[in-house]
């Protein structure tokens, strides 16, 4: 969906997964270091919105997903994952209960088969699940934001800030009197910097919790089966997963981010050597330069250098070995 912030001065349109909201408003560093000292905010209005009601839904969410929902208290974020049969991961859902009806906010264009999996597990509970997308609009405000937020908004708090479900139509005026907005490149640098995960960006088709510290903030160890669940407990229990996020320090005299699924070699292979992973996300920081997070095998040294590309890279533990 198409921000209607898209016509505040200096907006430029993001692409890719990110189209319908702002790239930046001309300032990348400044939007960065305006989020980072709580003020401002981000236009997440293409993100997905769904909506669960019902007296059975949080027992009901709590057989589907990674997360113990069962006993959330209303206004308490959780964030949790479905998986496959397999146990990778397939959708990612940053969720808060008001009391009444369960919201989450998820990857922009994947609502509508979140909904309809989650359709087809409905049964016998007296549950009902909406796509609320085109009337609810998501928008985050920085930690340590003492931006006004309008009576009755659900809001999911974090330590990284609040996630707003505003309606779509109050954007708008929102807008006005929120402060200087920040566009997803700014959001993205910061979430780089902070190791954390995105459906779609660190994640590939057999992407499983474990590879990218999951487990804990989304996946609960000690709560009932869900699908998926064998993969989680063998690897937790019996093993180590095959690959794990780092965070990348790049060469700062290079012109040019590698961009995502950018092979990875360590550096004193050569430019010849084996490939031992990939960036997922890479970003300009407003302190730390050229950043970036990647997936490596989980051999590779944690002190060994690496290539990104044609860049150097050092990195630092994100998931352990």
């Amino acid at each position: 969906m198409k921000s209607p912030l898209l016509t505040l001065p200096g907006a430029v349109p993001a692409e890719g997964v990110d189209e319908g909201v702002a790239a930046h408003y001309g300032d990348l560093f400044r939007e960065q270091r305006a989020l980072a000292d709580g003020t401002g905010f981000v236009d997440l209005s293409h993100r997905g919105v769904v909506a669960v009601t019902g007296e059975d839904r949080l027992a009901w969410l709590h057989l589907l997903l990674t997360q113990h929902v069962s006993d959330l208290p209303a206004g308490q974020a959780t964030e949790a994952l479905i998986l496959s049969a397999n146990g990778h991961i397939e959708h990612a859902l940053y969720l808060v209960d008001d009391g009444a009806t369960v919201w989450a906010h998820v990857e922009p264009g994947t609502q509508e088969a979140l909904i309809a999996y989650l359709e087809s597990m409905k049964f016998f509970y007296k549950v009902e699940v909406a796509d609320r997308t085109a009337d609810i609009a998501v928008v985050h405000l920085p930690a340590g934001s003492i931006a006004p937020v309008p009576e009755d908004v659900v809001v999911r708090e974090t330590p990284h800030g609040r996630d707003l479900f505003l309606p779509r139509a109050d954007l708008e005026a929102f807008a006005e009197q929120a402060g200087p907005p920040a566009g997803i490149l700014a959001y993205e640098a910061l979430r780089v910097e902070q190791y954390r995960p995105r459906l779609g960006f660190e994640t590939d088709h057999r992407t499983i919790p474990h590879e990218l510290g999951w487990i804990g903030s989304a996946v609960h160890l000690q709560k009932g089966c869900y699908r998926g669940q064998e993969t989680v407990a063998r690897v937790q229990n019996l093993g180590k997963p095959p690959r794990r996020l780092v965070f990348l320090h790049l060469d700062g005299s290079e012109v040019h981010l590698p961009v995502a699924g950018t092979e990875l070699r360590l550096a004193d292979d050569g430019p010849d050597g084996r490939k031992v992973g990939f960036v997922t996300t890479s970003a300009r920081h407003h302190e730390l330069g050229p950043v970036a997070l990647a997936l490596v095998k989980r051999n590779v040294a944690v002190d060994a250098p690496l290539v990104a590309g044609d860049t150097a890279a050092a990195q630092e533990v994100v998931v352990q070995p």
